[in-house]
Protein backbone atom coordinates (compact mmCIF):
# COMPACT_ATOMS: atom_id res chain seq x y z
CA UNK A 1 0.00 0.00 0.00
CA UNK A 2 1.51 3.51 -1.21
CA UNK A 3 2.04 5.80 1.97
CA UNK A 4 1.09 9.56 1.61
CA UNK A 5 2.91 12.01 3.14
CA UNK A 6 1.26 14.65 4.99
CA UNK A 7 1.51 18.29 4.09
CA UNK A 8 1.07 20.69 7.20
CA UNK A 9 0.93 24.75 6.62
CA UNK A 10 2.67 27.06 8.97
CA UNK A 11 2.56 30.69 9.22
CA UNK A 12 6.01 30.96 10.69
CA UNK A 13 8.30 28.91 13.07
CA UNK A 14 8.11 25.51 10.85
CA UNK A 15 11.71 24.47 12.29
CA UNK A 16 10.91 25.56 15.23
CA UNK A 17 7.63 23.10 15.27
CA UNK A 18 8.98 20.17 13.36
CA UNK A 19 11.84 20.15 16.48
CA UNK A 20 9.01 20.47 18.80
CA UNK A 21 7.48 17.52 17.49
CA UNK A 22 10.23 15.55 17.11
CA UNK A 23 11.30 15.87 20.58
CA UNK A 24 7.93 15.47 21.98
CA UNK A 25 6.70 12.00 20.30
CA UNK A 26 8.79 8.97 20.59
CA UNK A 27 9.93 7.78 16.79
CA UNK A 28 10.10 10.84 15.72
CA UNK A 29 12.56 13.21 13.69
CA UNK A 30 13.83 15.96 11.74
CA UNK A 31 14.64 15.63 8.48
CA UNK A 32 15.93 18.16 5.73
CA UNK A 33 15.90 21.63 6.40
CA UNK A 34 15.40 23.54 2.61
CA UNK A 35 16.22 27.39 2.76
CA UNK A 36 16.12 29.96 0.45
CA UNK A 37 19.13 30.46 -1.29
CA UNK A 38 19.09 34.16 -2.18
CA UNK A 39 16.60 36.91 -0.91
CA UNK A 40 13.70 37.27 -2.31
CA UNK A 41 10.29 39.73 -2.54
CA UNK A 42 9.72 38.48 0.95
CA UNK A 43 11.74 36.99 2.99
CA UNK A 44 15.84 37.25 3.19
CA UNK A 45 18.63 34.62 2.36
CA UNK A 46 18.58 31.86 4.96
CA UNK A 47 14.91 31.67 6.04
CA UNK A 48 13.38 28.78 6.13
CA UNK A 49 11.51 27.25 3.14
CA UNK A 50 10.09 23.57 4.41
CA UNK A 51 10.79 21.01 6.62
CA UNK A 52 10.59 17.61 6.16
CA UNK A 53 9.91 15.46 9.57
CA UNK A 54 8.74 12.66 10.60
CA UNK A 55 6.14 11.79 13.90
CA UNK A 56 5.83 8.47 14.58
CA UNK A 57 7.47 7.21 11.47
CA UNK A 58 4.90 9.07 9.33
CA UNK A 59 6.70 11.41 7.07
CA UNK A 60 5.36 14.94 6.92
CA UNK A 61 6.10 18.38 5.26
CA UNK A 62 6.04 21.80 6.50
CA UNK A 63 5.88 24.58 4.13
CA UNK A 64 6.82 27.96 5.55
CA UNK A 65 3.85 29.86 4.39
CA UNK A 66 4.81 33.38 2.88
CA UNK A 67 2.86 36.63 3.42
CA UNK A 68 2.17 36.84 -0.19
CA UNK A 69 0.84 33.44 -0.08
CA UNK A 70 -2.94 33.21 0.61
CA UNK A 71 -5.43 30.72 1.00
Amino acid sequence: MAKNTICLWYDKDAEAAARFYAETFPDSTVGAIHRAPGDYPSGKKGDVLTVEFKVAERLLYRPQRRSHIRT
